[in-house]
């Protein structure tokens, strides 16, 4: 896998940007089948910084329902929670 296919997207929530700004931690959204070593090259890769762990979870879709009869599901997602050395930083804009 090429790194734009391991990383999918940065998760900018009120939690990630309080841990971005004082303990160094960056969220994305990752690939599912990407294991921790993948994702940490792909970030080093895109970003050109020096990481120190990466930290990962899997979640399952919720269930979804529209209207009365439509059921449906969320997608599947992972995501990875990637510290960086002390002062590296991510510029996200």
């Amino acid at each position: 896998m090429i790194a734009f296919d391991v990383i999918k997207t940065v998760r900018v929530t009120e939690k990630a940007t309080i841990q971005s700004e004082k303990l160094n931690k960056f969220t994305f959204l990752a690939d599912r089948r990407a294991s921790a070593p993948e994702i940490k090259r792909a970030v080093e890769q895109l970003f050109n910084v020096k990481v120190l762990r990466v930290n990962t979870a899997n979640y399952e879709g919720k269930a979804r329902r529209q209207k009365t009869k439509n059921a449906g599901k969320s997608s599947d997602y992972k995501k990875a929670i990637v510290t960086l050395k002390k002062g590296e930083k991510i510029t996200l804009q």
